[in-house]
C-alpha cells in the first residue's frame, strides 16, 4: 500500500512539473508554434479548394481569386492566434502543436478536407431536416396555444 501511494504521489509530482505555467506569453508562444504547425495560409487554401468545388463551374474562378488574392492571411493569422491564446490553456495548445506538427498530425491534417467533403453534405441534410422538424413542431406549438392566452 505505501509503494502504490508513494508511486502515485512520485506520478503526480511528475505530472504537475511537467505542466507548463498557463501565462499569456506561454499561451502565444504554442499558439504560435500550432500556427506554424498548420499554417494558416495553407488551412485557408485547402478551405478555398473545398468550397470552389462545391460551386457552379462559372463561378469558381471568381471566387478562387477573391480567396487567393484579396484575403490578408497575415491577419486572418493574428486573429486565429489571439483566438488560440485566448481560448486553450498553454497545455492544450503545446498538445495541438505538438500533434499536428507530427507526422501523424500532418497526415491527418492532409486527409482533412476529403473528410469534410464526404460528411458535410450529408451533415448539412441532417440539420437541415432537424431545423424543418422544429420548425413544425414550433407551429404546431403555437396553434395549441388557445386564443386568449395569444392576445
Amino acid at each position: 500500500m505505501t509503494k502504490a501511494f508513494g508511486f502515485c504521489l512520485v506520478l503526480l509530482l511528475t505530472v504537475t512539473a511537467r505542466a507548463m505555467d498557463d501565462t499569456p506569453e506561454n499561451r502565444i508562444l504554442q499558439a504560435e508554434r500550432y500556427l506554424q504547425a498548420v499554417p494558416p495560409g495553407e488551412l485557408l487554401q485547402s478551405m478555398t479548394k473545398q468550397s470552389v468545388d462545391m460551386m457552379p463551374l462559372d463561378q469558381q474562378a471568381i471566387y478562387k481569386d477573391m480567396l487567393t488574392k484579396h484575403l490578408d492571411v497575415e491577419a486572418i493569422a493574428q486573429i486565429m492566434k489571439n483566438a488560440l491564446s485566448k481560448n486553450f490553456s498553454a497545455d492544450e495548445l503545446k498538445a495541438l502543436a505538438d500533434f499536428y506538427g507530427s507526422p501523424v498530425g500532418k497526415s491527418a491534417m492532409k486527409k482533412f478536407s476529403a473528410y469534410m467533403r464526404d460528411s458535410a453534405p450529408a451533415i448539412q441534410t441532417e440539420v437541415s431536416k432537424a431545423f424543418a422538424k422544429a420548425q413544425q413542431a414550433a407551429a404546431a406549438a403555437a396553434m395549441a396555444i388557445p386564443k386568449a392566452e395569444k392576445k
